[in-house]
């Protein structure tokens, strides 16, 4: 089990660490920080750089912790966070990743909950310096912060935008309206 447990870690922490590299610098296929910036911008988020380098510094944190297995219930409280965050961008292409979807980053978050209800295993730091076993109950506090943190940065940062649903729908009247008189 503690084979297994490892596998998953490095893998799952690995990525997203990866992804936080991406937001950041050019390496890994990133677009570098103004690549990472205008991403944001993009999906309709403030603060651009400042707001790539939250995000790549805490995907590579919590990456890098998970992967190592040390502090584990921190380390996933921050991934869940930013996939919470990258789920909320995602979430109205629906779940499927070849329409964009939420799918990725529903499974990283799953996986690091997972992660922190069963522990980080023998090979990790946290057994090393002797912080196992987690209790249980904090797997409900790595949830509920992680995915706290994540809709509260997505409510702070993301601006509301021009053509939402309200304005989208007085246009569409609006254009119903015009095209329905003689």
């Amino acid at each position: 089990m503690d084979t297994g447990i490892l596998v998953l870690r490095l893998l799952v922490g690995l990525l997203v660490a990866g992804h936080g590299v991406q937001k950041i610098s050019s390496h890994l296929g990133g677009k570098g920080l103004d690549g990472g910036a205008e991403e944001f911008r993009a999906d309709g988020f403030r603060g651009g750089t400042l707001t790539a380098l939250a995000a790549g510094g805490g995907q590579i944190g919590s990456g890098l912790l998970l992967a190592a297995g040390f502090l584990t219930p921190l380390a996933a409280t921050g991934a869940i966070g930013v996939m919470t965050v990258a789920l909320t961008v995602k979430w109205h292409n629906g779940l499927w990743v070849q329409n964009d979807g939420y799918e990725y980053p529903l499974v990283l978050i799953v996986t690091a909950a997972a992660l922190a209800a069963i522990g980080p295993g023998a090979w990790s730091l946290d057994a090393a310096v002797g912080l196992t076993p987690y209790p249980l109950w904090w797997t409900a506090v790595v949830l509920a912060a992680g995915g706290a943190s994540g809709l509260l940065t997505r409510l702070v940062l993301h601006r509301a935008s021009a053509t939402g649903p309200a304005t989208a729908t007085a246009t569409g009247a609006a254009q119903a309206s015009a095209t329905s008189r003689p």
